[in-house]
C-alpha cells in the first residue's frame, strides 16, 4: 500500500522531517500543499547549490532570478522581460493540451511582471522520427503551441526542433516569451503591508492539473499515460482575455503585487507571495470561483486551471478591479488576506482545513548536495580517432546529412505558427535569430528605436560527449548567432533538462555542465537572469532506464540599435565568401551530425571553445554589421560548413563556388561543427577593410569562395573539382525531408 508520503512525491526522510519541524502530523490538504511546494519543480532543492554558480547581475539587469521572470533594461524608456520553462511530462502524456498549456503558462509568467507578452519561441525534442509514437508527439505538440499562440495574438518567431533516441519517451518541451514594459513599471510577486487582499481573476476553477507539479518531478514508468487527469486544459481566448484585463489593472496603479497560478495553484502561488513578502496569509476556498460540483479543499488548493492570475491589491481598489473582470467576462473574488506572522492559513467555510509556517511550506525544503560520478561512458567516448574513420562519397555524405531531420528546413512546424502578428517581426524564423522591433503603440504606448535579436539553442549531444565544454559551447553558440545579425547579447533565459540527478552520473553531467555555462557566461559577459530546472526526464523500462541527453537549453536576446542595419543568413548580391573567427585549429567532427548520419557515432570530443576568441568574434561582428560591410553572416553550427553555406544559398537565387585550400580531409573541413566560426558575404570593395577588422580583432580570416550569378554549387578543394550539384536539387532534398518522413 502507498504510504502518504509518497503519494505526495516525497521520501520518509523528507516526511520525518515536516513532523518534526511541525511539530505534529500534517492532515491532507497540509500534505498537499508541502508536497506540491517541496517537490523538485517547486522548491529546485537538488539543483539550487549548482544553480548559484551562474552569474545573474549586470548594470543593466533590473530583475534576475526569483521572480516569475528576468527584466533588463534596453534603454531609458523600455525594460524587457523575459524566462523559459519546460512542460516536458504533460507534453509526453497529452501532446496539444501540455504545449498548449506550457504556452499559457509562460505568457502569463511574463504577464505577472506587469509586462505586455510579446513574442515566444520554443526548444523540441523527440526520438527517432521515424517511430510512429514520435510522429504522434510532434504533430501534436506543434498544434497545441500554434493552437494557443496563434489565437492569444503572440507570435512565435524563434526556435529549435531535434530529434534523437535518448528523447523517445522523455521529449522535451520548453517554452519561451518576452514581454515589454514602460521602463520603471515592474510588478513582483509581492504585498507591501499587512491587509492588503488577494484578487483572483480569470478563468473558474476545475479538478485538471492536480498533482502536476508533483508529477513533473518524477521519473515515468509505463503507467505515463494513466497520468493524464494530472495534465492541465488551456483556453487561449481566455488566456487573451486575462491578459488585456491585468494589463489595464497595472495600467490604471490597481496592482501592489501578482503572481500567476502555476505549480501548485492556489497554493503555490499564495504562500510564495507570503514567502516573498515576509508576512503571513489567510485564505478562503469557498469564495473561490468553481466550475465543478463538490470540490474539495484539498482539491481546490491545489488544482492548476489555467488562465488564472492573483493580483495583490488595496481592500479599497477591489471594486476597481471587480469592475475590470466583469467588463472582461472573467470569474474573480478576494480569495485571501495578507497578515502580520508567518502563518499559512486554509479556510473553508468555518473550518480551518491547514495551518502551516509560511516558512516551512517556501524555506524549509531540503537542499541537496547530492553525490556526483564520472559515468563510464565519459571515457569511452573520447577514445574515439576521427583518422580511423573510412573515406566517404561526399555527395552521399551530402545528401545524407542535408536529408537529416536535425539538419533539414523546419519550415513544416514553423510555417504553422503566426509569426507576423503584431507586425513587429523583421527576420522570421530560419535563420541565426529572430529579430524584433520594440513597440507596442496601444496605450499605453511603448517603443523605442532599438530592436531585440532572439536565438535558442541546446545541443544535447555535445553536452552529453562532455558537460563542461558542451554548456560553453551552448551559450556561445547562443550569442554568436545574435551577434550574427548585428545584435549586442544581453542576457540569457535557461531550461536545464536532465535525467535523475539521485543518481551520481546525472548529477555529474548537471554541475559540469552548469560551470561550463557559467565560465561562458562570464567571459561573454551574458547574465542568467531567469530559467528553469526540468530534472527526472527519464523514462524506467523493463531493461534498466532511459534518460535523455543531458540538455541545457539556452534562449540569448541581444539588442540591436538599429533593425534596418541588421542581416540574415541569405546571400544578397556577388561577392567574396570569407570564413572569420578561431581558424587556428584542426577540424574536429566529434559530436557531429556527419559522424552520427553517415558513420553512426555519436562519440569524440566537444571541440572546445576558446571563450575570449568568441568574445572577440561576437564584438567584430557587430561592428562590422552596423558599419554596412556584410551582406550576410551565419555560423558554422549542425552539419557543419557545407550545411552553413547551402542554407545561405537556399534563401537567395545566386550560386557558389567554394575554393578551399586545407591539409585536412575534404569530409571533416566541410561536415565538423566547429565552434567560433562564421561565414560571411562581402562586396569585393569592402574585403580588405573586413579583413582589417578581423585581423585587428586578433581573429583569422580565410577566403573560402564567391558568391556569383550561375545557379551552381561547386567545392574545389586544394584545385582539385570534388563535388559538383545542382543547388535547387539540394533544396528540394532539405525542404521535403522532415515533411516526408511525417
Amino acid at each position: 500500500m502507498e504510504k502518504v508520503w509518497e503519494a505526495h512525491g516525497l521520501t520518509k526522510e523528507e516526511y520525518d522531517r515536516i513532523v518534526s519541524l511541525l511539530g505534529r502530523e500534517p492532515n491532507q490538504v497540509e500534505i498537499g500543499v508541502l508536497g506540491a511546494l517541496w517537490s523538485e519543480h517547486c522548491s529546485y532543492k537538488s539543483s539550487k547549490e549548482v544553480l548559484k554558480k551562474l552569474p545573474t547581475t549586470a548594470e543593466w539587469v533590473v530583475q534576475g532570478p526569483g521572480e516569475n521572470a528576468g527584466v533588463v533594461a534596453v534603454d531609458d524608456k523600455v525594460w524587457i522581460a523575459f524566462k523559459i520553462e519546460s512542460h516536458n511530462h504533460p507534453s509526453y502524456i497529452e501532446p496539444f493540451h501540455g504545449a498548449a498549456t506550457g504556452v499559457g503558462g509562460i505568457i502569463r509568467d511574463v504577464l505577472s511582471m506587469g509586462a505586455r507578452p510579446l513574442v515566444l519561441a520554443d526548444s523540441l525534442r523527440f526520438g527517432d522520427i521515424k517511430d510512429p509514437k514520435v510522429k504522434y508527439l510532434l504533430k501534436g505538440v506543434v498544434s497545441g503551441i500554434s493552437a494557443y499562440g496563434n489565437a492569444i495574438g503572440v507570435p512565435t518567431v524563434a526556435g529549435e526542433t531535434c530529434f534523437d533516441d535518448p528523447y523517445r519517451t522523455n521529449p522535451l518541451v520548453n517554452a519561451f516569451c518576452l514581454g515589454i514594459m514602460p521602463a520603471g513599471r515592474m510588478i513582483r510577486a509581492r504585498a507591501t503591508k499587512p491587509g492588503q487582499v488577494l484578487f483572483l481573476i480569470g478563468s473558474a476553477t476545475g479538478r485538471d492539473g492536480i498533482h502536476g507539479a508533483v508529477m513533473a518531478s518524477g521519473e515515468f514508468g509505463e503507467d505515463a499515460e494513466e497520468k493524464r487527469p494530472n495534465v492541465q486544459v488551456g483556453d487561449p481566448y481566455f488566456g487573451k482575455k486575462l491578459v488585456e484585463a491585468v494589463l489595464e489593472a497595472v495600467e490604471r496603479g490597481l496592482v501592489v503585487g501578482m503572481q500567476d497560478l502555476g505549480a501548485a495553484g492556489l497554493a503555490g502561488s499564495a504562500v510564495e507571495i507570503a514567502g516573498k513578502s515576509e508576512m503571513g496569509v489567510d485564505l478562503f476556498l469557498d469564495r473561490v470561483p468553481l466550475r465543478e460540483e463538490g470540490m474539495t479543499p484539498y482539491e481546490i488548493l491545489l488544482s492548476e486551471s489555467q488562465e488564472r492570475m492573483v493580483i495583490v491589491t488595496e481592500p479599497e481598489k477591489v471594486k476597481d478591479l471587480e469592475e475590470i473582470a466583469g467588463r472582461y467576462q472573467l470569474s474573480h473574488a478576494v480569495v485571501g488576506e495578507m497578515k502580520e506572522g508567518n502563518r499559512f492559513r486554509v479556510f473553508f467555510g468555518d473550518e480551518k482545513v491547514a495551518d502551516l509556517p509560511v516558512s516551512l511550506v517556501v524555506k524549509e525544503a531540503p537542499v541537496y548536495r547530492r553525490p556526483v560520478k564520472v559515468p563510464s561512458y565519459a571515457e569511452e567516448v573520447r577514445r574515439f580517432d576521427q583518422r580511423s574513420l573510412p573515406e566517404v562519397d561526399l555527395k552521399d555524405a551530402l545528401f545524407r546529412v542535408l536529408s537529416s531531420p536535425n539538419v533539414c528546413s523546419k519550415e513544416w512546424v514553423f510555417s504553422q505558427y503566426d509569426y507576423q502578428v503584431g507586425t513587429n517581426t523583421v527576420i522570421k524564423p530560419g535563420g541565426d535569430a529572430a529579430v524584433l522591433r520594440l513597440k507596442w503603440v496601444v496605450k499605453p504606448e511603448v517603443k523605442t528605436e532599438k530592436g531585440i535579436a532572439i536565438s535558442v539553442e541546446g545541443n544535447g549531444r555535445m553536452v552529453f560527449l562532455d558537460p563542461y565544454e558542451g554548456g560553453k559551447y551552448v551559450v556561445a553558440e547562443a550569442c554568436r548567432n545574435v551577434a550574427c545579425v548585428g545584435a549586442r547579447p544581453l542576457a540569457i533565459t535557461d531550461c536545464l533538462n536532465f535525467g535523475n540527478p539521485e543518481r551520481p552520473e546525472i548529477m555529474w553531467q548537471l554541475t559540469r555542465a552548469v560551470e561550463g555555462m557559467a565560465e561562458a557566461c562570464k567571459v561573454l559577459q551574458v547574465p542568467v537572469v531567469s530559467g528553469n530546472v526540468s530534472l527526472y526526464n527519464e523514462t524506467v523500462e523493463r531493461d534498466g532506464y532511459r534518460n535523455v541527453y543531458p540538455t541545457p537549453v539556452v534562449v540569448c536576446v541581444g539588442v540591436v540599435d538599429k533593425v534596418d542595419r541588421c542581416v540574415d543568413i541569405g546571400f544578397k548580391n556577388k561577392g567574396s565568401l570569407l570564413l572569420i573567427g578561431d581558424l587556428s585549429r584542426e577540424p574536429e567532427i566529434g559530436g557531429s551530425e556527419y559522424l552520427k548520419v553517415v558513420h553512426g557515432k555519436v562519440e569524440g570530443r566537444v571541440p572546445p571553445v576558446d571563450l575570449e576568441k568568441e568574445k572577440r568574434l561576437t564584438d567584430v561582428l557587430i561592428r562590422l554589421i552596423a558599419e554596412g560591410l556584410l551582406l550576410s553572416a551565419h555560423d558554422v553550427s549542425v552539419g557543419g560548413l557545407a550545411v552553413t553555406v547551402l542554407e545561405s544559398l537556399f534563401t537567395s537565387r545566386f550560386g557558389v563556388t567554394l575554393e578551399i585550400y586545407s591539409d585536412s580531409r575534404p569530409d571533416f573541413f566541410l561536415f565538423a561543427e566547429m565552434p567560433t566560426q562564421v561565414l560571411v558575404s562581402v562586396r569585393d570593395q569592402d574585403l580588405d577593410r573586413v579583413k582589417d577588422l578581423v585581423e585587428a580583432s586578433g581573429l583569422e580570416w580565410m577566403y573560402v569562395g564567391r558568391v556569383s550569378a550561375e545557379r551552381t554549387f561547386k567545392v574545389l578543394f586544394n584545385d582539385s573539382l570534388v563535388l559538383e550539384e545542382d543547388p535547387d536539387r539540394l533544396k528540394k532534398v532539405w525542404e521535403r525531408s522532415l515533411e516526408e518522413s511525417l
